[in-house]
């Protein structure tokens, strides 16, 4: 099975919390034990798995990647000023593969899925999400 997540970022980096809607798409699916294959469609915007029981972890992501990867001191800014959103996206990824166990998102209590904006605002972002159902046994 598979579905597009239709997002819209508010901020030009930015982490968005997706995690409820991927599990109503592994619900849909009514997969018990398999895989959740999240994937962020574009160059500028990543996946990542993440804590969100405190904001400040995703205040602290978003401030290390500016630190490693700063604004208007690339090549590709010449082109269209995005050069590190490029740069970031690439270094923490396009996807993320999850278990399904029973039925369920196999994150710890801790984990959730987000959606990382590094090119925003955007009215319409898309995320692939494809269920895999394991048939052995």
């Amino acid at each position: 099975m598979r579905e597009i997540l239709h997002l819209t970022s508010q901020h030009r980096e930015e982490l968005l919390d997706i995690t409820a809607q991927v599990a109503a798409v592994v619900k849909t699916s009514a997969v018990q034990q398999g895989l959740a294959t999240i994937y962020a469609q574009g160059a500028t915007a990543a996946i990542m798995i993440q804590e969100n029981w405190d904001e400040s972890v995703q205040t602290d992501v978003i401030d290390l990647l500016r630190k490693l990867i700063p604004r208007g001191v690339w090549l590709h800014d010449q082109q269209d000023g995005n050069g590190d959103a490029h740069l970031k996206a690439g270094l923490v990824g396009p996807s993320e593969t999850i278990p399904i166990v029973d039925g369920e998102l196999g994150l710890s209590r801790w984990q959730n899925i987000f959606f990382c904006e590094f090119d925003g605002p955007r009215r319409d972002r898309r995320v692939v999400c494809t269920v895999l159902a394991d048939t052995a046994g």
